[in-house]
């Protein structure tokens, strides 16, 4: 079994009227569609009594999604906070703040963007932490806009975080966990400042990001040096991990092992603990966040023979989770695919973020 790490970014361009098209956006995928028929939006909305306003609230304006390689970043345009503007006038507007610093760590700024439902409710709202993926290596936070703009619009706090990337031999694991983590707490720190309630956080990543949500379901904090975070948790209360590696132990062509050398600092035969220590299947206890773990069949990024090491690890421990498997690749590229991830995760956090 091979465990890829092939890269793709997206192209997004300026949304069209909002009678025109519905469409629900997710990691380094954007799913566009005609406007239904009144018999299929009527199927659509009554799929889920809470996901009817759901449906409504979570709808994304965008054109279309062009697929160009990694070594073409220019392409990749920024999400400016008007953005939000554009959404259906029936649906809640979207705070967006970028560029938010979290952090600092190896003389690099750790940036984060803030995704707010429009107005006060009196009340704590739940968050969400989304990771991007990248191998590790690329993307940034840009590239979570749409999901940020769905949850938030659904009631929630969202928070899209850049971590250190790892180049040359800069920032090797795990660097990335001890981003992440902090943003975490970062985030339970400014809870009073984002009406947040800190005991009521998931974390959302796909593929790398997923590894990093993963672990952030099941890990206490790694790196405690910081006093003014060091009574903070970085621990959340749901995953949602989405075509993510989970075992880095198992067979890689030699390409792979040496990247992962690399990256984790150490071949396998040398220092297995440090292979071990980065794979969540090793981490699992009963003490573990829920899971909702989303793969697809024909992922050749990604074996989904990962993530169903995850989930049966995960039932074997007693942990709730949610194995969702969908014909499709390693980015999602159908409609029904992308609609089944979007919907899945609203219930998913709702049930678990949301539930009094």
């Amino acid at each position: 079994m091979r465990t890829s790490l092939r890269r793709s970014r997206i192209v997004i361009p300026a949304a069209r009227n909002s009678s025109q098209v519905i469409a629900v956006l997710v990691p380094h995928v954007v799913l566009t569609r005609n406007c239904p028929t009144a018999a299929e939006a009527a199927q659509l909305l009554m799929l889920d009594l809470r996901m009817r306003k759901l449906m409504v609230l979570t709808a994304v304006l965008l054109a279309t999604a062009t697929f160009v390689s990694a070594q073409q970043p220019s392409e990749v345009p920024s999400h400016p906070a008007s953005s939000a503007a554009e959404a259906p006038q029936t649906a809640p507007q979207v705070s967006v703040q970028e560029n938010i610093q979290y952090g600092e760590a190896g003389g690099q700024k750790l940036l984060l963007d803030v995704y707010e439902p429009a107005g006060s409710t009196g009340q704590l709202r739940p968050a969400v932490v989304l990771i991007h993926g990248g191998g590790w290596t690329s993307f940034d936070k840009s590239t979570m806009h749409g999901m940020g703009e769905v949850l938030a619009r659904a009631g929630y706090v969202v928070f899209s975080a850049d971590y250190r990337l790892f180049h040359d031999s800069e920032n090797r694991w795990p660097a990335q966990l001890d981003d992440v983590q902090r943003a975490v707490r970062w985030v339970r720190a400014n809870a009073a400042k984002y009406q947040v309630n800190g005991d009521r956080m998931g974390a959302f990543g796909h593929s790398a990001g997923a590894q990093l949500a993963a672990l952030l379901g099941m890990e206490d904090t790694r790196d405690n040096s910081d006093p003014t975070l060091a009574e903070y948790s970085s621990r959340v209360q749901a995953v949602v991990d989405v075509s993510g590696p989970s075992d880095f132990t198992t067979s890689h062509d030699p390409d792979e092992d040496a990247f992962l050398a690399s990256f984790l600092g150490a071949s396998y035969s040398a220092h297995p603990e440090i292979w071990l220590d980065a794979s969540p299947v090793f981490h699992v206890s009963k003490t573990d966040a829920p899971f909702l773990i989303v793969h697809g069949t024909r992922d050749e990024n990604v074996p989904i023979a990962q993530s169903e090491e995850l989930a049966d690890r995960l039932k074997q421990a007693g942990v709730p989770v949610t194995f969702l498997k969908v014909d499709d690749v390693h980015t999602f590229q159908t409609p029904q695919a992308r609609l089944r991830l979007a919907l899945a995760t609203l219930e998913f956090f709702n049930r678990y973020l949301k539930a009094k």
